[in-house]
């Protein structure tokens, strides 16, 4: 089978992984820049060129789009699908999770639990904002934010003021959200291959940090998810469409809560992390649907 990996960096963890694990089950395994990649449209004939030659042999593809290049990422395996070409996502479910704020609206039609949250266009009415998440503290995130970026944990009415006028100013879309004190600043990440986990860990922030993301100095280590949290985790990927991802939870007191889904999620902490071969049960989901 010819599978491509949709990547910027060839020497990334996740991709070099990827690569291996596919060449192990003698597949041809190749890295392209969706970037590079040139979009034809043709009646009846969608095509892509990439450098010197038609990609119009490939088998499968494995999105790994950064959030940076998420239109033009989006309309490359778009394009693959228009040539019955099998993407382990596809390109509805990338830009689905990518919107936080339509994800989060999905998410909570389809009954999953999340932390109380608003999204406002008229922010000066903080002390109603404030109060429709429980007051503070509260978390504000930027609606395009990634890997912890963007997100701010305001401790009192004059912080969460002070920021969404800041971010109002530069014309950012925010939303805020309650903040889970329980959860002493450790989340969980369930991978999600073929609508089932394959494997889970606890992410801890470094002392006096409330994001655990390992981005930014967190760890990691394996941990047995409850009959609860298992059961979010697919329910939230299956809202989505989203039968490789990984979702982040809190642990509360009112039971599990969902914070996001990523829809390329890396695999270096959870491998780390669980010991478990995630990257060959991507391979093997392909194996199984192509």
């Amino acid at each position: 089978m010819n599978i491509v990996i949709l990547s910027r960096n060839p020497h990334l963890y996740s991709t070099q992984r990827l690569i291996e694990e596919g060449r192990k089950r003698q597949h041809k395994v190749e890295v392209i820049d969706p970037l590079k990649c040139d979009i034809i449209i043709e009646k009846e004939k969608p095509t892509i060129y990439y450098k010197d030659r038609y990609l119009d042999y490939v088998d499968a593809i494995i999105p790994r789009i950064g959030a940076s290049i998420t239109f033009y990422g989006c309309a490359v395996v778009r394009q693959f699908e228009m040539m019955n070409v099998f993407s382990i996502v596809s390109s509805g479910a990338i830009l689905r999770s990518r919107d936080k704020l339509k994800s989060l609206q999905l998410l909570s039609k389809a009954g999953i639990g999340m932390p109380k949250t608003v999204f406002t266009n008229y922010s000066r009415d903080v002390e109603e904002v404030i109060a429709h998440v429980g007051g503070v503290p509260v978390i504000i995130k930027l609606l395009e934010g990634t890997q912890g970026l963007g997100v701010v944990l305001a401790e009192t009415k004059n912080a969460a003021e002070s920021v969404l006028e800041a971010f109002n100013g530069l014309e950012a879309r925010v939303i805020v959200q309650e903040f889970i004190k329980e959860a002493k600043g450790a989340d969980l990440r369930a991978l999600i291959v073929d609508g089932q986990v394959v494997g889970a860990m606890k992410r801890q922030g470094k002392e006096g940090e409330f994001r655990s993301n390992l981005h930014r100095g967190g760890s990691a280590k394996i941990i047995k998810l409850s009959d609860a949290e298992l059961k979010l985790a697919m329910n939230a990927a299956k809202a989505l469409k989203l039968p490789v991802c990984g979702v982040d939870m809190l642990q509360s007191a009112r039971g599990p809560l969902l914070l996001e889904i990523n829809s390329t999620p890396g695999l270096e902490g959870i491998e780390g992390a669980t010991g478990r071969n995630i990257a060959k049960a991507i391979i093997t989901y392909i194996e199984k649907n192509r």
